[in-house]
């Protein structure tokens, strides 16, 4: 271990778990836990599937990076657990997590606080949806479960048969969806650092969406960062992701998404606070844009336990 990085002690990298995202959160744990042991940092993996967190205790850990995406990993759920063992962690607190994590909320709170956002509703599974309303006021939308990530369970519909199929498949994953009207236009991600926000990317993609395909398993999804917008806009979405992020009370580092449309106009999607860290991933993109080999963008992450 290198002196520099004793400071951290003994480090556990919480991965797998038992969301929907188990697979993505594996690979990005994975490469975590490399760079850390690369860095010199005594590190061990960790998956919460089929243990009992209170082995962190056991084994003496002195703080925890959290690389679980999902529900159980990135809703508060376990940084309560984390807070009540006294043990320092990455990322988001409890309150930060779970309003990130929760989309309806989050749009209500972005809506109220006057951030640009795209029209929406929310469909509750127990009070029943008029489908044929919902298109007759949005045309095209795009569908998604309350508190999903990496787009799972998400569609796009441009018929009211099309939005009761989509609100079907979502409900098996939230019993509350939120159904967001489609824009049509640039979709771009904000990395927050800190206080600091990275440099804008650009995702673009024959898929309709940026959809879990497009994120994790495909070839043809092109990424463009820095973004090729004017300096202006460029400040314009850079300020409204970090004021977005602040917002919902996220701290450490996260990822803001939003979209531009045809006109010119942005709107935020959504804050996620522990995005994708494999190969593909976008954060590790955007501090690399900036100068940080991955190892030191894990690093950083690290040091706001400290």
């Amino acid at each position: 271990m290198t002196q520099q990085n004793a400071q951290f002690g003994k480090v556990a990298v919480l991965l797998g778990g038992n969301s929907a995202e188990r697979e993505v959160s594996l690979r990005s744990g994975q490469a975590v836990l490399n760079a850390l042991q690369n860095a010199g940092v005594d590190a061990i993996a960790f998956d919460p599937q089929n243990r009992s967190l209170w082995e962190l205790k056991e084994l003496n850990i002195d703080r925890v990076f959290i690389a679980l995406h999902g529900r159980g990993g990135e809703d508060g759920t376990v940084q309560g657990a984390l807070e009540f063992m006294n043990l320092p962690y990455t990322g988001s607190n409890v309150l930060g997590s779970a309003l990130a994590m929760d989309k309806v909320r989050c749009k209500h709170l972005f809506k109220s606080a006057g951030l640009s956002t795209a029209p929406y509703a929310v469909v509750d599974a127990k009070k029943g949806f008029d489908a044929k309303a919902i298109m007759d006021e949005f045309k095209k939308v795009m569908v998604k479960p309350s508190h999903e990530g990496s787009s799972i369970g998400m569609a796009q519909a441009s018929t009211a048969q099309e939005l009761e199929d989509a609100l079907t498949h979502a409900f098996k994953f939230d019993s509350q969806v939120l159904v967001e009207q489609w824009i049509t236009g640039r979709e771009f991600t904000v990395t927050v650092l800190g206080d600091e926000v990275q440099p804008v990317i650009e995702m673009t993609t024959p898929n309709g969406f940026y959809d879990y395909q497009a994120k994790y398993q495909s070839n043809t999804t092109q990424y463009h960062c820095p973004a090729d917008l004017s300096a202006q806009d460029t400040q314009c979405i850079q300020a409204m992701s970090l004021e977005a992020f602040e917002l919902v009370g996220a701290s450490g580092w996260g990822r803001v998404d939003a979209m531009q449309d045809e006109q010119g106009n942005f709107y935020l999607l959504e804050v996620n606070t522990v995005p994708g860290m494999t190969e593909k991933s976008l954060v590790p993109m955007a501090a690399k844009a900036n100068g940080a080999t991955f190892e030191q963008l894990v690093i950083r992450i690290l040091e706001q336990t400290l």
